[in-house]
């Protein structure tokens, strides 16, 4: 038995290939092919646009898929919702769909927009919200550089954004967050009632997750004199109590544990200055709570 994943083709392409490296999955494709070979005989991958694949999902041509909360809105997809994954192309964050004017606009808020023109990839989305703000206004799809076309082609965009920047850059601000998006797995319910492909979606939410979880954190091992146990603990955070294993003939132990990224550029100087000593930081491949 197989089965038949979808994956973003284009701008997430990396990072999901990345991410599924981490999980235990190594992935190749050439430039020009759209089936990638995997080292599980059970999965079947296409590459795609993230677009289309909820339509697909939802059809059953795939099993399932990764795309965001966004095209699934925007294909009005019945699907499955397995796990989120919260990842971008640039950041670990979610991405939002907001509505930009340009900086010197008289619009100020969504209901200034009454009787415009909007551009968005996400036509129907976009429509709904407007909607459901009493606001009618004429939506048009946008095929890209979306940012460009305000103020001489329309009087507002739809548009996504992970930072911002671009918006900036293009002398445009935010009136409203319509929502925000991330990366789900999500499955057609006719694969999701098959015990087989459930529990092999199951174990891959598993596995995902655990690789995004390691990408912000590290391991942490060091030596440290019996005498000074106490204090280094009282240093070191951890998920739940660091390991101590005594060291063969010696007064001293090694204390290994996990822990945020972030923490440890402050801690290793501290840690040394209390008494640890050979500081091995390492990183992560999954981490599985």
């Amino acid at each position: 038995m197989k089965l038949r994943l979808g994956l973003p083709k284009g701008s997430l392409q990396e990072k999901t290939f990345q991410l599924f490296k981490k999980a235990g999955y190594h992935l190749h494709v050439n430039s020009r092919s759209y089936y990638p070979t995997v080292n599980d005989p059970e999965l079947e991958i296409l590459l795609m646009r993230a677009q289309e694949i909820p339509r697909y999902v939802h059809e059953g041509v795939l099993d399932a898929g990764l795309s965001g909360l966004d095209w699934i809105l925007e294909n009005e997809a019945d699907v499955v919702e397995v796990t989120d994954l919260v990842y971008s192309k640039q950041s670990a964050r979610p991405v939002r769909l907001v509505l930009a004017v340009a900086n010197d606009s008289d619009i100020k808020e969504v209901r200034d927009l009454q009787g415009k023109r909007i551009a968005a990839e996400l036509v129907n989305v976009t429509r709904r919200y407007l909607a459901a703000h009493g606001v009618k206004a004429t939506v048009e799809y946008s095929y890209g550089a979306t940012e460009v076309k305000v103020p001489n082609l329309v009087d507002a965009i739809a548009d996504l954004t992970e930072t911002g920047s671009s918006l900036r850059a293009n002398n445009l601000r935010i009136i409203a967050t319509i929502l925000e998006s991330n990366t789900k797995l999500h499955a057609n319910k006719a694969a999701w009632a098959d015990p087989w492909k459930r529990e092999k979606l199951q174990n891959l939410s598993v596995l995902l997750n655990g690789a995004l979880r390691a990408e912000r954190m590290v391991g942490l091992k060091m030596n440290v004199p019996r005498a000074k146990i106490d204090t280094i603990l009282n240093i070191l955070p951890a998920m739940k109590h660091p390991t101590i294993s005594p060291l063969f003939n010696s007064d001293w132990v090694a204390i290994e544990t996990i822990l945020d990224e972030q923490q440890v550029r402050d801690l290793i100087p501290v840690l040394k200055r209390a008494g640890a000593q050979d500081i091995i930081e390492y990183p992560l491949n999954k981490v599985i709570p």
